[in-house]
C-alpha cells in the first residue's frame, strides 16, 4: 500500500478521479486524439500498436522464484526494477499526473483496491471505464498500483530491458511499471497477470474467457483467442453480458474481475455485432481506428493503422449487462477455435479429461498471408487460452477447471468458428448464424443428451443432429470432397497438438 507522494514525489499536480467529461477535456486539450462524431474519443498509440510480449517482465524475487512459470515469463532482477522506478520518479517530477482508484473482482468477497497512475488523460479514462468504479472511502488505499507513463523510454543497456518500452510486474509488492509504449491494452492485461497469481492463492480460478447468463441465472463462459468470437458471441441479445474477457471461478460461482469491455472492431457492423457497435459513443476510447478528418466518422473496415483497432467501454454500455458482473456456476464452458485447416468439427463434448487437455493446448490457427512467411494455414497454441498471461505453470489452472467441473457438473464444449469442407482457400468459413444455432442448442440444454458418434482421429465426440444446423457439416469429414487429404490436415493437426502438449509433461490420462 503505497502513497502516490511515496511512489512519484514532486509531482506537479495530480487529477485524482476525475469524472469522464473531464477526462475527455483534458485529453483534447492536451492533444492526446479527436472527439469523433459518435461520441467516441480516438487515440493512435504510434509504434505500438498492440501488446509488446517480448517487453513484458517478471522481477525474480526470493519470495516468487519457485513459483514462478519461467519458460513462459522473463525475470529482471529487483535491482533493475527499482532502478527503473527511481529513472520513472525522476521523469515524473513536476509533472501533472491522473491517477484512478478504483477495484478489480466484482464479488465482495475478493475484491481488490487498484490506483492507477497515468501520463495521459486518455490513459486514466481507460482505467476508469475497463476497471470497477465505485465511490473511495476516505481511507482507501491500493493494494495493486500500476504507473504508466508512455513518454518514459528504457535504456536496455542500463536497464536491461529488451527495447524502450517494458512491462514489468512485481508479484511480491504488487507494483506494474509499464514505459515506452502507449497502447493501453498493456494496462488491463498486466493487472490481469497479476491477479492470474493473486486469485489462485485466494482459491478462486483466474480465467481468460468471457460470460453471460440467461434469465435463470444459468452462466456459460466462453474460452478463445483472438479472433475465434469469443466477444462477439457473448455479446448474445438474449442473455446479460457479465464481462467479455477477465472473470474468476470460485466455490460461490464466477464473477467478473473488471468493469469494462475492450473489444476488437475491425470490420465491426451495426448488423452483425450491433451491441458492440453501438456501445461506441461519448466516454468510449477508440484505438488505432481510421477515419474521415472532414465528417470524423469512424472507418472500422480500415486495417490502415493495424488489424488490431480496439473499443474501450463500459460494460454498462451494453443493454442488460449484469451488475455487479456476478454469476451462478457455469453449466456450459466452450472452448472456441477458429480452425483454419476445416477438420475440427462445428462442436465436440468433451470429457473431463479432454477438457483438461484442449484448456491447456489453448488452439488457434494462423491464416496463410497474415504474417511474412507463413504461406498455409499455421497451428497456434496459448496455454490455458492465455499464455502471456500465466505466471504459473498452465497445469495449476487446468486442476482448478478439473476440480470445478467435478464439483459442479459443468459440460464442456470444443466449438470450431472457423473452416469446413476443406482448409483455408478451399473450405469455407461457418456461417456466424449456424455458430450461434449450435451455441443455443448447447445452452438450452438439447446437447447434453443428445445422440453422438466418435470421430476417429481427434477421439471427439460430436452430435448426430443439431437445430437449425445442417447435419452433414457436424462430422467435418463428412463434408471434404477428398477424404485423403482430410486425414492428412487432420493428422498433422493432431501431432501439432501432441508436440506442443509434450513440453508440459502431463498425465498419461490427459493425453488419451
Amino acid at each position: 500500500m503505497y502513497k502516490i507522494s511515496d511512489l512519484l514525489p514532486n509531482l506537479k499536480k495530480v487529477h485524482h478521479n476525475l469524472p469522464v467529461s473531464k477526462l475527455v477535456e483534458e485529453a483534447v486539450k492536451r492533444g492526446e486524439g479527436v472527439l469523433l462524431e459518435n461520441g467516441a474519443f480516438l487515440v493512435h498509440t504510434g509504434k505500438y500498436t498492440g501488446r509488446s510480449p517480448e517487453d513484458k517482465f517478471i522481477v525474480d524475487s526470493e519470495t516468487v522464484h519457485d513459483e514462478v512459470w519461467w519458460d513462459n515469463n522473463k525475470p529482471i532482477s529487483e535491482k533493475n526494477f527499482l532502478n527503473l522506478l527511481y529513472r520513472m520518479q525522476a521523469y515524473f517530477q513536476n509533472k501533472d499526473v491522473f491517477v484512478f482508484d478504483g477495484y478489480v473482482c466484482a464479488d465482495q468477497n475478493f475484491k481488490r483496491p487498484l490506483r492507477v497512475i497515468t501520463e495521459y488523460a486518455y490513459q486514466s479514462l481507460f482505467a476508469r471505464q475497463l476497471f470497477i468504479r465505485e465511490k473511495i472511502n476516505e481511507g482507501f488505499s491500493p493494494e495493486i498500483t500500476v504507473i504508466c507513463a508512455p513518454g518514459f523510454k528504457a535504456d536496455p543497456k542500463i536497464d536491461k530491458t529488451n527495447s524502450e518500452a517494458f512491462i514489468i510486474i512485481d508479484l511480491e509488492k504488487k507494483i506494474i511499471l509499464i514505459g515506452g509504449t502507449q497502447y493501453s491494452g498493456e494496462i488491463k492485461k498486466s493487472v490481469f497477470s497479476l491477479l492470474n497469481y493473486i486469485m489462485p492463492k485466494m482459491g478462486v480460478f483466474p480465467m481468460h474467457c468471457s460470460a453471460n447468463i440467461d434469465d435463470n441465472n444459468n452462466t456459460a463462459l466462453f474460452f478463445g483467442l483472438s479472433g475465434t468470437g469469443k466477444t462477439t458471441l457473448s455479446a448474445d441479445p438474449d442473455r446479460k453480458l457479465i464481462g467479455d474477457d477477465e472473470h474468476g471461478w470460485s466455490d460461490n460461482g464466477i464473477f467478473n474481475f473488471e468493469g469494462g469491455c475492450y473489444a476488437k472492431c475491425i470490420n465491426l457492423s451495426k448488423e452483425k455485432e450491433p451491441q458492440i457497435y453501438n456501445a461506441i459513443k461519448f466516454g468510449t476510447i477508440l484505438e488505432n481506428v481510421d477515419y474521415s478528418e472532414e465528417d470524423r466518422i469512424p472507418d472500422y473496415t480500415s486495417n490502415y493503422y493495424t488489424e488490431n483497432t480496439r473499443a474501450a467501454y463500459p460494460v454498462e454500455y451494453i443493454p442488460n449487462a449484469v451488475i455487479p458482473g456476478i454469476g451462478g456456476h457455469p453449466k456450459q464452458v466452450f472452448f472456441l477455435t477458429a480452425d483454419a485447416f476445416g477438420v475440427l468439427p462445428p462442436i465436440a463434448k468433451l470429457t473431463k479429461e479432454q477438457a483438461m487437455f484442449y484448456f491447456i493446448s489453448g488452439y488457434t490457427s494462423k491464416l496463410a498471408g497474415t504474417e511474412r512467411g507463413i504461406t498455409e494455414p499455421k497451428a497456434t497454441f496459448s496455454a490455458c487460452f492465455g499464455a502471456p498471461f500465466l505466471p504459473l505453470h498452465p497445469y495449476v489452472y487446468a486442476q482448478f477447471l478439473k476440480e470445478k467441473i467435478e464439483k459442479f457438473g459443468t459440460d464442456i464444449y470444443l466449438v470450431n468458428t472457423g473452416w469446413i469442407k476443406g482448409p483455408y482457400g478451399i473450405g469455407e468459413r461457418i456461417n456466424l448464424n449456424i455458430t450461434r444455432a449450435i451455441i443455443k442448442a448447447a445452452l438450452c440444454g438439447f446437447l447434453k443428451n443428445a445422440e453422438y458418434e466418435r470421430e476417429d482421429v481427434f477421439n471427439l465426440m460430436i452430435p448426430k443432429y443439431c437445430p437449425q444446423v445442417p447435419s452433414e457439416i457436424l462430422n467435418p469429414q463428412n463434408c471434404w470432397q477428398d477424404k485423403k487429404a482430410y486425414y492428412e490436415y487432420a493428422i498433422k493437426l493432431k501431432n501439432s497438438f501432441l508436440a506442443n502438449a509434450s513440453k508440459y509433461n502431463l498425465p498419461v490420462e490427459i493425453l488419451k
